[in-house]
């Protein structure tokens, strides 16, 4: 029993050691990014900042566009949690809006703001930036699947809701660029969603016209 405790206790060190060692890495070098310019900034630049080994960076992050968007599997996962934590009862539509909008919100803080500046300037980070759009649609539908107890007969249903609120996503982040320097992220959260709804109806009207 003292020996399983005290693998336990072996074992939480140890990921608490990697996460923190992962942590040090990330900081400086979106402190360098920040700083010189991402081109400018080697990988020998960043260990030497993080104090630790160039074998080590690749052990956490396989490139330097990585390390830019480790960010976006933790954004995804707070995505799945808040879909998932909403009410059964409530529409899938009203679902996802919460969900994406808490999330959202909660990310949009000043080393996020940081990092999306340098992901504006930088033409090499936006092609890889617009990966994660397609990484997160699929998890959005799989979250919303699940709030429909897995029905395969709605997955088409969640699979193109999923596809909009992403589009919207998308165009938000564009759009976001262009904010007023006093904007608030709860207001243009709510704004976007407005629209989009309004558009889809729009288009849902011009649709049942169609010839």
């Amino acid at each position: 029993m003292a020996e399983n405790k005290r693998t336990e206790t072996t074992e939480g060190r140890r990921e608490r050691k990697r996460r923190q060692t992962r942590e040090r890495i990330e900081q400086a070098a979106m402190t360098l990014f920040l700083q010189r310019g991402f081109e400018a900034t080697t990988i020998e630049d960043i260990t030497e900042a993080a104090d630790v080994s160039k074998r080590s960076f690749f052990d956490y992050f396989p490139s330097k566009e990585e390390v830019v968007f480790a960010w976006q599997d933790a954004f995804a996962d707070r995505l799945m949690v808040a879909i998932a934590a909403r009410p059964a009862d409530e529409s899938s539509v009203a679902a996802v809006e919460a969900a994406i909008t808490a999330t959202v919100i909660a990310s949009v803080d000043e080393p996020g703001l940081a990092r999306g500046d340098l992901i504006h300037r930088t033409p090499a980070l936006q092609a890889r930036d617009q990966l994660k759009y397609a990484k997160l649609e699929q998890k959005l539908a799989e979250a919303l699947l699940l709030r429909k107890g897995g029905d395969p007969l709605e997955r088409p249903r969640m699979r193109v809701l999923a596809a909009i609120v992403i589009g919207a996503l998308r165009v938000g982040a564009e759009l976001w660029q262009q904010r007023p320097p006093s904007a608030s992220p709860q207001d243009f959260a709510r704004e976007i969603f407005t629209d989009l709804w309004k558009m889809l109806a729009e288009f849902g009207d011009e649709a049942k016209t169609r010839r």
